[in-house]
């Protein structure tokens, strides 16, 4: 069966330094040097499945967000979209390709993704009429309607803007702005970060009983492992750039097979952590910027590093039959 989604070999590389004088630059200095915040990655979501995308800030995550999203061009790689690739579409033009309305994105700041002039109900009727091409004012208020109900938005407060909301209900004003156009597939970009706890368990409720309502997929993105324990069939593990685990989020969770994710998990609230023995991490991560492509991503942070990691970068490879870890001690584990 064709996955939902499908990344192969993604790429994207940022040159540091000025954008103007490149050639001059490249002439006297060398070549340009390149940020790699994405590197090579790999993945795929099934219809229906709900993948979590973790690790610490500044691994990459929200630039897969918004490489999958459509809203920036890879550098290389594909993108294979219910089987139809969709990174050659420039990111200038995606947004008048008909997969603009399967792909939508829930995202971080609830506040600051909002338009501070449309009220709460212009918000979730603007894509339908963008996306789905809805004229009628009765029918586009219907719907409106309908999502607030769905994302448990009291009707009253449709005319609210917001600044007149709270963060649970500008939350769920994005939300439903997402789902309003029936996609297939909802990325969410850690969409209870900036709310109360409280409120995030409700807004995680609400996503878990969305799912299993509209039959949709979900990558979900967040460094908070308590987080995507709760919502997510299957986890990706992040490191500057690179996946270092991919597994069902249960078995990574309760016996991680890469020293990184150990990392994180041991660093889940004690309580909720599974059988791993807490752990801290020592050193400097290594810098993104012209990355050397034969040493460990990891190592000088690794409690297991040795001289092979420093002459061979690990790649991706399988150590059972639903598990792949980039890491040569992997077996061990």
């Amino acid at each position: 069966m064709t996955p939902h989604l499908e990344v192969t070999d993604l790429r994207k590389l940022y040159p540091v330094g000025a954008a103007r004088g490149r050639s001059l630059i490249k002439r006297f200095f060398g070549p340009q040097h390149m940020l790699h915040a994405v590197d090579g990655i790999s993945f795929s979501i099934e219809q229906g499945e709900s993948v979590g995308l973790v690790g610490e800030s500044g691994c990459g995550k929200s630039t897969v967000v918004r490489l999958i999203s459509r809203l920036i061009d890879p550098t290389s790689g594909t993108i294979l979209f219910r089987g139809h690739k969709i990174d050659d579409i420039p990111a200038r033009r995606f947004s008048a390709s008909p997969y603009r309305r399967d792909i939508q994105i829930v995202f971080q700041d609830p506040t600051g993704s909002l338009n501070p002039r449309y009220t709460a109900r212009a918000t979730i009727a603007d894509p339908l009429r963008r996306l789905m091409r809805m004229r009628s004012r009765r029918d586009v208020n219907r719907r409106v309607s309908e999502i607030a109900e769905m994302v448990g938005l009291p009707i009253e407060l449709l005319s609210r803007f917001p600044h007149q909301l709270s963060g649970g209900q500008r939350a769920r004003v994005g939300i439903g702005r997402a789902i309003a156009v029936e996609p297939s597939l909802l990325i969410l970009d850690e969409p209870t970060s900036s709310l109360d706890v409280s409120v995030q368990a409700i807004i995680l409720h609400l996503l878990a009983d969305l799912r299993r309502r509209l039959k949709i997929s979900f990558l979900f993105v967040s460094h908070d492992l308590n987080v995507v324990r709760l919502l997510c069939d299957r986890i990706v593990v992040m490191y500057l750039g690179r996946i270092v685990e991919i597994g069902c989020a249960r078995d990574v969770l309760s016996a991680p097979g890469h020293p990184y994710s150990k990392a994180l998990v041991s660093a889940i609230p004690s309580g909720i952590q599974t059988n791993t023995t807490r752990g801290h991490l020592t050193g400097e991560a290594r810098s993104p910027v012209d990355p050397e492509p034969n040493i460990c991503r990891f190592f000088g942070r690794c409690p297991q590093g040795s001289d092979r990691c420093m002459r061979e970068e690990p790649v991706l490879r399988p150590v059972n039959a639903d598990r792949l870890v980039a890491c040569h001690f992997a077996s061990e584990t």
